[in-house]
């Protein structure tokens, strides 16, 4: 019988279109790979892919063999990691995809007690502020916001992303609190302008009955990190507008302040991200569980809700 490795390399190679990016998804060198697909090609006596050095291509044989397996292929590695997690235990690598400032901030604290609760479960997590493909890049879950529900990919929502705008007591001592967005215009401004873009984010806020205004802040610093934008503002540099998570044990300190507190600016939501497969791994679901429970008991989506003002 082949081995699922073979199998899994060819699938992922398929996928990817070359050994390199099956390697980065199932932890392996593209060596490694390729060897595994020339074991599996050996083994089957036929050729499965046309290889040049710049691109992977499948055969009329691999097209076939592919179509053949490759729907199989996820749900007979869930039913593996099942069966041999021991009476259900949760066990494997957990990759999981997050924004370094909310991850360090509100996930990596569940460590303790989700490690207590599934040891066997081993965690590899990577902190970056991009949208990844979680079935491309091997990732379990991802949680964020912004990210395109690719087929097959779940969303489970945990709490809202709102803009709100805030300063330091020290810079707006001595200066008049604006009665509305427009009135943000008259401050130094730290705005955002996200890594790629080239532009600056704009925002507009709404407030609890509808009503909608711009919100223009001063380009006077311009930052691609939302945790800058908190620190510059920490330091009486000027307003920021920033999502709450981002803000919120500083507000509950009083080392910032909410400015017009009755409007926010709507980002989205911020989700928990999975592959819906029909036999989720045990550690993903368990970790989807784990982190949506978690935000119930810490009421965070309505500590994260800029509409209550």
């Amino acid at each position: 019988m082949e081995s699922l490795a073979n199998l899994e390399s060819f699938v992922r190679s398929a996928e990817a279109g070359s050994f390199s990016g099956a390697a980065r998804r199932l932890a392996l060198t593209p060596a490694a790979v390729s060897r595994n697909v020339a074991t599996l090609e050996a083994n089957l006596g036929v050729r499965l892919f046309q290889r040049t050095t710049r691109k992977l291509t499948l055969t009329e044989a691999g097209e076939r063999f592919l179509l053949a397996i490759g729907g199989n292929l996820d749900g007979l590695q869930a039913a593996i990691v099942e069966a041999t997690s021991g009476s259900g235990e949760p066990g494997g690598v957990l990759k999981v995809s997050l924004s370094p400032t909310f991850g360090a901030d509100y996930i990596v604290p569940l460590l303790p007690d989700f490690i207590a609760r599934f040891p066997k479960v081993r965690i590899d997590w990577q902190f970056e502020n991009r949208p990844v493909d979680l079935v491309a890049e091997g990732i379990d879950a991802a949680i964020g916001g912004g990210f395109e529900l690719a087929p097959g990919i779940v969303a489970r929502v945990l709490a809202p992303a709102h803009i709100i705008a805030v300063a330091s007591p020290a810079y707006m001592e001595g200066r008049e609190p604006p009665a509305e967005p427009s009135g943000l215009a008259s401050f130094e401004g730290i705005v955002m302008r996200p890594a790629g873009t080239g532009r600056v984010r704009r925002w507009t806020m709404r407030d609890a009955h509808g009503r909608e205004m711009a919100a223009e802040l001063p380009e006077g610093i311009v930052f691609s990190d939302p945790a800058a934008m908190v620190r510059a503002a920490l330091l009486g540099l000027g307003v920021t507008l920033v999502a709450v998570p981002d803000a919120l044990k500083h507000l509950e300190s009083g080392e910032l302040v909410r400015l017009v507190p009755r409007w926010y600016a709507d980002a989205g939501p911020i989700s928990v991200y999975f592959a819906g497969r029909t036999l989720l791994p045990a550690k993903t679901r368990v970790f989807v569980d784990f982190v949506t429970e978690a935000f119930r008991r810490q009421r965070l989506a309505e500590r994260f809700a800029g509409s209550l003002g």
